[in-house]
């Protein structure tokens, strides 16, 4: 909101009504239309074409697709989480050809739909929960040991345990609070890409909950007598 204001030269209120449709003119659609590096006819295209329901759920040939390569799915996610594949490419060095090869793949599996004005957009609800276990299992082989094989004694390691004894419903409303927390953090990249274009970096953010393993504190519990 901050970035638009600033852009629009306009206070940030002034931002906030135009987004919520109250106080707009062809002149104010076409600059905001402007700062998407688009033209006011795009615009109405793509309220045109306009997806229906969004899908919630990915299918067990779309999570087996995905999960064939690590960096399709990344791709996915951040175009699921609204970053469009240009800045993708300029982070990760993605030639246009294998760029195009992607997201050419991604479209046949009706994972994203491609505009008119080369922008590119999610097909599926980006507070989808992945349920089937292929890409559970790419989890397990690619992302899992960023995690555990993290040094949690080093200052940028920021990271947060709590150890609580609840009932069966208890814990259906902590995976609820988990789920709540990620999006969450979805907002919060929304707001921070208004504010700051650059200087912004990739951060993995893991949250998980089981059951504990008593054992080892039974046997620990032992050794001290």
């Amino acid at each position: 909101m901050l970035r638009l204001s600033r852009e629009l030269e306009v206070g940030e209120a002034t931002v906030k009504r135009w987004l919520a449709g109250k106080g707009l003119t062809i002149d104010r659609l076409e600059r905001l239309a402007g700062l998407c590096g688009m033209v006011l006819g795009d615009l109405v295209r793509e309220a045109e074409e306009a997806p229906g329901v969004l899908a919630h759920e990915l299918t067990l040939a779309q999570e087996r697709a995905l999960s064939s390569n690590i960096f399709l799915s990344f791709l996915f996610m951040t175009i699921l989480n609204g970053i469009q594949p240009d800045e993708t490419a300029a982070d990760f060095s993605v030639p246009p050809r294998e760029m195009e090869a992607a997201l050419t793949r991604l479209e046949r599996l009706a994972l994203i739909d491609r505009l008119r004005s080369g922008r590119v957009r999610p097909l599926v609800d980006r507070n989808m929960v992945f349920r089937k276990l292929p890409l559970r299992n790419l989890f397990e082989t690619h992302m899992k040991r960023v995690f555990f094989e993290l040094d949690y004694g080093a200052p940028e390691t920021i990271y947060t345990s709590e150890v609580v004894k609840l009932s069966v419903a208890g814990a259906a409303q902590l995976a609820e609070l988990l789920e709540r927390f990620r999006g969450e953090v979805q907002s919060l990249a929304d707001r921070d890409a208004e504010k700051a274009n650059k200087d912004r970096d990739w951060f993995g953010v893991l949250c998980v909950m089981r059951p504990l393993e008593m054992d080892p504190i039974r046997n620990a519990w032992w050794e001290l007598s």
